[in-house]
């Protein structure tokens, strides 16, 4: 089976949708932040659960990141060689664009969806919710802007499946790219 790439803005969901295929599916999930967390651990922050990147730690991190390409670059190369490898569901920012390999889905999903998303997940008011939607997206979008030239939430062009995300289930969503997936086997 080939590497299944999930890309979307922050909070859209990327995570547990990969954990939802990784299930149907019977392979690995991992994510581009899984390998940055490792390098964070690397560098001595405390890593802790799904919200750490919007706790201060987190973002603090995002900001050193911001100074160092070399942080992205070697996540990448780490995530390049496993989705060469295939069978592996991965969620990334910037694998679509720069892995040749792989079956690549984005998941459309509004500010606001993602806002309520976190609401739930990270236990903070919307309000706090849609500042960080914000703040998150111009970080990333500015980062892969200037490290690659990636319009992150703009070109669509690598794409081979976009699913949106505002109104249906993980399963549902994990269900959709499974079937689109056998088109490109």
């Amino acid at each position: 089976m080939k590497a299944l790439i999930l890309s979307g803005m922050p909070a859209a969901g990327k995570t547990t949708v990969a954990t939802a295929i990784a299930q149907k599916a019977g392979i690995p999930a991992l994510g581009g932040g899984d390998i940055l967390k490792e390098m964070a651990r690397e560098r001595g922050y405390t890593v802790t659960g799904e919200g750490w990147w919007d706790t201060n730690d987190g973002i603090r991190f995002l900001r050193e990141r911001e100074s160092n390409p070399d942080f992205d670059k070697e996540a990448d190369r780490r995530m390049i060689e496993k989705i060469e490898r295939g069978s592996i569901v991965v969620t990334s920012y910037t694998m679509p664009w720069l892995s040749k390999s792989g079956i690549k889905c984005w998941l459309d999903a509004s500010a606001g969806t993602r806002a309520k998303r976190m609401v739930v997940r990270d236990s903070m008011p919307l309000e706090k919710a849609a500042r960080v939607v914000a703040l998150r997206d111009k970080e990333n979008h500015d980062l892969y802007l200037k490290m690659y030239g990636i319009d992150l939430g703009a070109d669509m062009k690598p794409f081979n499946i976009i699913v949106d995300v505002n109104t249906k289930t993980q399963d549902e969503i994990a269900e959709d790219i499974l079937n689109e997936a056998k088109r490109y086997e």
